[in-house]
């Protein structure tokens, strides 16, 4: 079989994000973005000004913006702007941030994934390494199947 690791290749990595928010807020009349709690984005390897994937748990809409800042310990979530349009406070969301990495670098590199409760506080933080291909088929690797038990404030 071919090395399918090529030494110069980048891969998009998942490197972190925060699973099932509420979104606490949607406002039209903005230039744009997710505004979110800086508690959230240390936890999760967030940064303001950096691309993240949003998607919507309720309705399904799958938007891609940025990330400003909010209010500490305000556990805010509020989409900005045109994204206004496919988020509604109460919605549940994930948001994921990801980075260019040398496809060679990913075995071992680590994703993080914070669980928050109703009130977006944190009660969770899963890491999961990155396999290598000879590592594919290892039965801890095998998350099909994996709910999500909620949590509640």
């Amino acid at each position: 079989m071919s090395n399918l690791v090529f030494d110069g290749a980048l891969r998009q990595f998942m490197y972190g994000k925060l699973h099932r928010v509420t979104i606490t807020g949607a406002e039209l009349d903005y230039i744009g973005s997710i505004t979110v709690d800086p508690i959230l984005l240390r936890a999760s390897g967030l940064l303001p000004n950096t691309a993240v994937d949003v998607m919507n748990i309720t309705n399904g809409e799958r938007i891609t913006t940025y990330v400003i800042e909010g209010t500490e310990g305000s556990g805010v979530i509020c989409l900005n702007g045109a994204a206004a349009h496919q988020f509604s406070k109460g919605d549940l969301a994930i948001i994921m941030g990801y980075e260019f990495v040398p496809a060679k670098d990913l075995p071992g590199r680590v994703s993080r994934a914070v669980h928050v409760d109703s009130e977006n506080q944190i009660v969770n933080i899963d890491e999961y390494v990155t396999p290598s291909h000879a590592e594919l088929g290892q039965p801890q690797n095998n998350r099909e199947g994996q709910k999500y038990e909620t949590v509640d404030a």
